[in-house]
This record gives C-alpha cells, structure tokens and sequence, in this order.
C-alpha cells in the first residue's frame, strides 16, 4: 500500500478489518474423531484447511495417541484417557506375525491362519475403540463442556466406531474422511455393490473376472460379512445399547452420515456405483513439489542423469526381517541410480554407496523431483496418490490391510509391478523388477497419463472437500442427499418380499385357470356323456 492516498489506505484496511470480521463471525465449530497412523496424516491436512478458513477446530484424541500432537496452531485437542491404545506397541507384534505367514509355504493353512491374525487384530482394534466411547460417555463433565461448545459438525475418520457414536450423542450432523469403514470398503456399504465386477478387499481381483474369480469374490464376501456380523458391530452394538437405547443400531449410525468425503478417485478406483452423498476428493493431500532441503538436494544432484528412487514402507512397517532388507540393500548396490529409503531398522550388511538411508524423507517433494525415477512403495493410500499426482511408476511391497488391492490398481492400467514378501529376496526379483519398471517406458507413460487425468478437474480435490463440508454447516446437514435404503431390512432392499408377492398371485391366477380348465372340461365331459346316453335310448 506505499504511495496509496491516506483516504484509500484507510478504505483498504477498513476493508480487510470487515473481511477478517466476516471470516471469523462466519466460522464454524468443528469437533474431530480421527484415525492414527497414516489417517492421522491426512486428517491434519484437513484441519490446517479448516482453520485456514477461519473455523475452529477440536480434535479428540486419546492419552496414548500414537501421532496427534497436544494443542496446535491449527486446533485444540481433548484428551480421553485410556489404558490401551492403536499404536506402534500394538502393530509391532501383528506385523510380524503377518509377515512370517506370508514368507512361509503358500497354502490353504497359511491363508486360514493370515485370516485369523487379521480378525484378531481387528477384534482388538475395535474392542480399544469401544473402550474410548465408553470412557468418553461415562465421563458426564466432559460430555456436558462437547454439548456446550455448541459444533456444528462431527468431522471423523469411519475406520473407527468413536466418532459415529459421539455425533449420535450430540444430535450433530456427521461427515465422513473415509475410504474405510467398521465393516471394510465405503463404497460396500453405502452403495449398489454387484459382486460380478466389484473387487472385495483382500481379494487380489480387478473388476475383469473369471467365472472361478467371481466364486473366490463372494467367498470374501461372505468372510467380510462375517467379521462385522461377529467380531466388530457387537461390540459397537453393546456400546449403543447402554448409553442410548438397544432401538439405536449402530449399523444405522454408520450408514446415516449425511457425506462420505471418499479418499479415492476414478483415476485410481475400479468404475463402480455411487451415491449423490458421495464426494471424491482423492488426492486431496497431494500439492507441487517444494525445494528440497539442502543436503537431500545434493545428493539428488549426485545422481546425474540416473536419476533417484525412493523407498518407504509408510508408517506402520519399521523394518523387515534382516535377509529381505540384506537383500533390498544389496540389490539398490547394483543399480546406477541414487536411493533413498526410509528406514528404522538396523543398517543392513549390504548397504551400497549409492544409498542413502533416513527416519523421515519429504516424500512429495521427492516424488516431484524432476530427477524422480521410480518408487519402491508398500501400497498406502496416501503414497499411491502422490505417485499418481507426480507420474512416478511404482515396484510394489505389500504387506497387509489394502495395500495390495491398492498396487493392483496400478499395475491393472499398466504402471506398476507388484511383488510379493515370499518372492522379494528369491531369484534376483527385486532387482528384476526395478530395471523392468525403469527401463520399459510404457510404465512411466501409463503413470503420467493417470496424472493428467487426476489433474484434470474443475476444482482441487481438497477445495472440493472444503465445500462439501461447510455445505453441510450451512444446511445443518444433508438429508436430501442421503439415501434411506440402509433403513430397509435385507427382503425388501432386494425386492425378495416384492417377489414372492407377485409369484404368489401369479401362482393363484395360475391355480385359477387350471381350476377353470378342468371345470370346463369335467362340464363338457358329463355333458358327452349325457349325450351318449341320449342316443343310445333312442
């Protein structure tokens, strides 16, 4: 405003003040259950957006919280104490459970017992995020200060069942940062969900299936169905019937959110039905690269015409067992190319000069470097995205939840190469997978054209997101866009009671007519037969 007349600085400023004012007056209340780990990751994006905006935020969490920091710039937080809690003490121990099946024989016992490491694990989680709710409920002061700060929206991550749960208590309209539910995958249990071209999660299927694929697809069908009917939603249930009534269900909660903010797009997800209270924002955390810190810019440098390859097994996975990461180790020693590769564990026996090992690397803006070649991933929501936002071909590792369900997507459209734990430090393929992604140019083409076509939108997805939700402010809620079908028992949302209805009377006009038919022809019979008996006295 230098060299601006003192009548029109005074105007600008007045201006700005009115502004400012209008932000802060219009701002809303926003209460938030979030997930930890990864989840928590892009749920503090979300509230930095938020803020920005000019709402205010709280976040729930508990006293063990894994990765939610104590009070921010960007919110406040209210702490529930617990006594046990979802973080790395609890994964640890399943992570390598699960790693061990998957690295011995392949069979019918090792998959049984892969599903019931899960389903325990799952019975847990679920049991530790009851226990929260309950302590939240029984807590009478800290319910009576949620009801007085008067939100005007519970923004929660659905992996968990607290969230759903508060919002019913409070009689707040609820928004979803979702792509998992209780009960598995969003889309399952909210829309039209045909199983002869929708993939379940855990499935390893695309939407192209064999007749002996779409057997193996409902099978899994059957077990997800199974672990929410008996392992999960009781425990929820039991949480609903003491503090509200054994008339609220809680699968009812869960599918009466008035939006599902959905972590996915259609570049990334299968085709599939939807919902109008569906909102795709997938990609929403991703953003243009920023500078490097200066000795990682030095060492991408370094590389010269190679370029670089990053390495990250996301949050959960710490470290793997020594002969895989001897191996990783040994064949990023080969290549030409610099690495980087976020890892805790020890320092493996292999390690080349060519390597560079870190506890944290700015994964985006490594992803955006012009130098990027490729990304060694383990399949995370989060990580897919980026490399999709930034054209950069994947090497997949998987190890368990969704993370191989998210890799096949990539490689299904051609640009990503999926190995297995059992098959990673076997005949050379790690090695040869890597040169396969770098030097067949189709991998890197397929990836840059997904990139457009994620970047090809009206709005930015977290823009998009921004709306939706204080959309919802405005309206109190969006009960026009939410289906009621979730309320209709199984008979009549699949139309059985409609159908046995109609065969019923088709049965009865059928019996009708037969009984006509045979009238008739028992009338037309005597009616001969009188006849014959009249020309035989005659």
């Amino acid at each position: 405003m230098l060299g601006m007349p003192p009548h029109k600085y005074v105007t600008s400023l007045l201006l700005l003040i009115v502004f400012l004012s209008w932000r802060i007056c219009h701002g809303g209340n926003i209460l938030i259950v979030p997930l930890e780990g990864s989840h928590w990751v892009n749920m503090d994006i979300m509230i930095k957006a938020l803020h920005s905006r000019g709402h205010s935020v709280d976040v729930v969490r508990t006293n063990t919280t894994w990765y939610i920091q104590d009070d921010s710039l960007h919110y406040k937080t209210i702490t529930v104490p617990v006594t046990e809690a979802f973080n790395q003490d609890f994964i640890n121990p399943i992570l390598k459970k699960v790693i061990d099946i998957e690295r011995g024989e392949s069979s019918v016992l090792s998959f049984a017992s892969l599903q019931a490491e899960m389903f325990t694990a799952m019975f847990n989680v679920h049991r530790i995020m009851c226990k929260m709710a309950t302590n939240m409920f029984e807590d009478k002061d800290l319910m009576d200060t949620l009801k007085d700060r008067k939100y005007d929206l519970v923004l929660t991550d659905p992996a968990w069942g607290a969230g759903i749960m508060l919002a019913h208590a409070l009689k707040l309209p609820l928004v979803y940062n979702v792509r998992w539910i209780t009960s598995g995958e969003g889309h399952m249990a909210i829309a039209p969900s045909p199983l002869s071209y929708i993939p379940l999660t855990g499935s390893g299927l695309s939407d192209k299936m064999t007749f002996i694929q779409r057997v193996k697809n409902h099978l899994f069908s059957i077990i997800w169905q199974v672990q929410d009917r008996f392992l999960i939603r009781p425990h929820y249930q039991a949480v609903c019937d003491r503090f509200f009534s054994p008339e609220v269900r809680y699968i009812d909660l869960l599918h009466g959110a008035d939006l599902w903010l959905m972590r996915v797009d259609f570049v990334f997800e299968f085709p599939r039905p939807t919902m109008p209270n569906v909102v795709y924002m997938g990609g929403f955390q991703c953003k243009p690269a920023q500078p490097l810190p200066e000795h990682l810019e030095e060492f991408v440098q370094s590389s010269g015409e190679h370029g670089v390859i990053i390495m990250s097994l996301g949050t959960f996975v710490n470290e793997l067992p020594a002969e895989i990461t001897n191996e990783i180790a040994a064949t990023f020693a080969k290549l030409p190319q610099k690495v980087i590769w976020k890892h805790k564990g020890g320092r493996p026996a292999t390690l080349g000069n060519n390597t560079l090992i870190v506890d944290w690397m700015p994964q985006n803006d490594l992803l955006g470097h012009p130098k990027m070649k490729l990304f060694v991933a383990h399949g995370g929501t989060n990580g897919v995205q980026e490399a999709i936002y930034h054209g950069v071909p994947v090497v997949g590792l998987p190890v368990f939840f969704d993370q191989y369900d998210n890799l096949l997507r990539l490689q299904e459209r051609g640009a990503a190469m999926i190995l297995t734990l059992a098959t990673v430090d076997k005949d050379n393929n790690f090695l040869k997978a890597i040169q396969e992604v770098l030097n067949e140019p189709s991998y890197r083409m397929n990836m840059q054209r997904l990139s457009r076509l994620h970047r090809d939108q009206p709005m930015k997805p977290l823009d998009t997101a921004l709306f939706w939700i204080e959309f919802v402010m405005r309206h109190k809620g969006a009960a026009h866009l939410r289906t009621e079908s979730y309320r209709m028992p199984w008979y009549s949302y699949h139309s059985v009671d409609v159908a046995l209805f109609l065969l019923t009377i088709a049965l009865v006009v059928l019996l009708i007519v037969i009984g006509l038919v045979w009238s008739c022809f028992r009338l037309c019979c005597k009616s001969k037969v009188k006849s014959d008996k009249t020309v035989k006295k005659e």
